[in-house]
């Protein structure tokens, strides 16, 4: 653990999820309307009903508020506030490298990024997360009592979760939110959708959907990174299997929803368990989705 103070196509697809920068949940205002405020987050986090002492992973998008008072430090506090454990994704694609040569069935292009290579840069501490984490997700990277995991790419951070945060291993990038389902956590999604939801690819890892190996730049050498998700873009369909499930609220035309992160993660298992193709994108240009699509129909071929 390290105290704290769309990435790259590199597959041509997708990235993993924690980003902000998918799909908003807020429509086009139709007017000017006043800024949302410290009290109006508080009282609607509040109104979800959760208990504040249980952990929380949050994936957010500032801009789906409109304008905030006090911009992502009045969100970041509210959230603070109102949870005594919060966990935010900070991500750093811009670490990642690839190899002129690897393994086989690994959906990407090896030796096609030579100028991606180029600008990539070595994982430190203080890296700021990825833009697409979001405007809250870095103000609490940097908040003074916030502590950051170590992996790479793949990097948590929050305040008051170190217990989740040490269980990261590069081979084990989602192992924090595997300690949060055993403490009964939930994820909050602030006005994104499911393709913003990182905590549906630890489903998919215990329903033994194929992982890639990636590399990144760290402490001056190449790191493997095994066990790395990819696409987040089919992920939307498991809305109304979470239904049940599911806490939401409004904040103006933003949605916020919460759901229990047991539930999430058995739903999605036992989905994938039935249909080893759900929640695959349908992107012809998809190397990750059309790779695992290819495999199955391949082994249903042998059977």
């Amino acid at each position: 653990m390290i105290p704290t103070g769309r990435g790259p196509d590199l597959n041509t697809g997708g990235t993993p999820t924690g980003r902000a920068g998918g799909q908003s949940t807020r429509p086009a205002p139709s007017a000017q309307k006043p800024p949302v405020t410290f009290r109006t987050l508080v009282r609607a986090l509040r109104g979800l009903g959760l208990d504040g002492q249980k952990p929380v992973l949050v994936h957010s998008s500032l801009k789906a508020f409109g304008k905030v008072q006090g911009g992502a430090d009045t969100a970041a506090a509210a959230l603070l506030d109102v949870f005594d454990k919060v966990m935010v994704p900070t991500f750093t694609y811009k670490t990642m490298v690839v190899p002129e040569a690897g393994p086989p069935d690994n959906a990407i292009r090896y030796g096609a990024h030579t100028d991606q290579n180029k600008i990539a840069e070595f994982f430190h501490p203080e890296m700021p997360a990825d833009k697409m984490m979001g405007k809250i997700a870095e103000v609490i990277r940097t908040h003074p009592d916030a502590v950051r995991s170590g992996h790479p790419v793949l990097s948590f951070a929050g305040i008051n979760v170190e217990k989740y945060l040490e269980t990261q291993l590069l081979s084990e990038p989602y192992a924090p939110i595997a300690a949060m389902y055993d403490d009964g956590g939930w994820v909050v999604l602030l006005g994104v959708d499911h393709t913003s939801n990182t905590t549906i690819h630890l489903g998919e890892r215990l329903a033994g959907r194929q992982r890639y190996l990636r590399w990144a730049l760290m402490s001056d050498m190449i790191v493997a990174c095994p066990n790395f998700p990819y696409c987040s873009d089919g992920f939307n369909a498991i809305q109304p299997l979470m239904a049940p499930f599911l806490k939401s609220t409004l904040v103006d035309s933003a949605l916020i929803q919460a759901m229990p992160i047991p539930e999430l993660v058995d739903t999605v298992r036992q989905l994938l368990e039935a249909d080893p193709t759900a929640l695959l994108c349908n992107r012809t240009d998809c190397l990750a989705c059309n790779t695992i699509r290819r495999n199955i129909q391949q082994a249903k071929g042998r059977q």
